[in-house]
């Protein structure tokens, strides 16, 4: 969802396969052009590339005309690199609160302190960006790529945590989310889409 969404906001030609978690993905084929059989996986310029970030910053240098991206050079080069890879800060807890709720079936696998710990450690990660927000309205002076990055995170990090007690977070995942980039990216009507839930919490 992240890199279609930064690819909606681009206004690229592209086109979307998609695969169902399962057999495909481990498939020989699939392995090739990603070897953890996971998704994304970028084709372009007869190559792959198969790790987010590397995906955003590829496309941004080669497809944006100057608002997504920080070149090097640019005083906000280094701000866009750190919350580019701050992203991955955020969805490393959003995935294990995943793989614990969603992804493990039987509740006697699953472990009720990991989930009290990742979810306090994600909301630690949110305090972060709450005090970052402050006094702006993007995570740099203007709309870029690491807002839908860190905004994917965040959109994840809904499912397990209340976005409303980080007052700054909250009225900039509004402001993100509100793009038609966005609402072309997020999944709907899917029997293939992950979360089924609101919210998933530990009692």
């Amino acid at each position: 969802m992240r890199t279609l969404w930064l690819l909606h906001e681009l206004g690229a030609d592209f086109e979307l396969v998609v695969h169902d978690f399962g057999p495909e993905l481990r498939s020989d084929t699939y392995l090739a052009k990603h070897p953890l059989g996971r998704v994304p996986a970028l084709e372009i310029d007869d190559r792959v590339l198969f790790e987010t970030g590397a995906i955003t910053e590829y496309l941004c240098e080669v497809l944006d005309s100057g608002d997504l991206y920080r070149a090097p050079g640019d005083p906000e080069r280094m701000e866009w690199l750190q919350w580019l890879h701050y992203a991955e800060t955020v969805a490393v807890h959003g995935a294990a609160l995943t793989q614990q709720h969603i992804v493990i079936y039987e509740d006697k696998d699953r472990s009720p302190l990991i989930m009290k710990l990742e979810a306090r450690r994600l909301e630690k990660t949110l305090e972060v960006l709450d005090a970052h927000l402050a006094g702006r309205e993007y995570l740099l002076a203007t709309f870029s790529a690491v807002d839908i990055s860190v905004g994917y995170s965040v959109y994840v990090a809904s499912y397990f945590v209340d976005l409303s007690q980080f007052i700054q977070v909250s009225r900039w995942f509004g402001t993100i989310t509100a793009r038609e980039s966005y609402r072309r990216a997020i999944p709907s009507g899917s029997d293939n889409y992950i979360y089924k839930s609101k919210r998933y919490t530990c009692d």
